[in-house]
C-alpha cells in the first residue's frame, strides 16, 4: 500500500473515531494523543499536511504480517513523530510525539 492510500486510511480512521493505542511505557511522552494532549483532528491535520517523503513504513516487531507506519514531519514549528498499524478496519498508535 503506498503513501497516498495509507494516508486515506489513517484520515478516516481518525475522522470516525476508530484509533487505539498500543501500551507501553512512557506513553506519557510517547503518545500525545492517548493521554489527551493533541486531539484526534490535530493528528489528522498534521498528517493530512504530510508528504510523502516524510513517510517510511516496516513490518512489526512481533507480527511480522503487520505494516507500521510512521512519519516524521514538521508542523506548526515542531517535528511531529507519529507511527501507527492498522488492524482492520481500525488503526492502532504507537507513538505520537514531538
Amino acid at each position: 500500500m503506498g503513501f497516498k492510500a495509507v494516508k486515506a486510511k489513517i484520515l478516516d480512521c481518525l475522522e470516525r473515531g476508530d484509533i487505539s493505542h498500543e501500551q507501553r511505557g512512557d506513553i506519557d511522552i510517547k503518545n500525545l494523543l492517548a493521554i489527551g494532549q493533541v486531539s484526534a483532528s490535530e493528528v489528522a491535520e498534521i498528517l493530512g499536511r504530510a508528504r510523502g517523503d516524510s513517510y517510511s513504513s516496516s513490518p512489526h516487531h512481533i507480527v511480522d504480517s503487520i505494516d507500521v507506519h510512521v512519519v516524521k514531519t514538521r508542523h506548526a514549528g515542531q517535528e511531529w513523530y507519529i507511527k501507527w498499524y492498522f488492524v482492520d478496519p481500525s488503526s492502532v498508535f504507537i507513538s505520537v510525539h514531538h
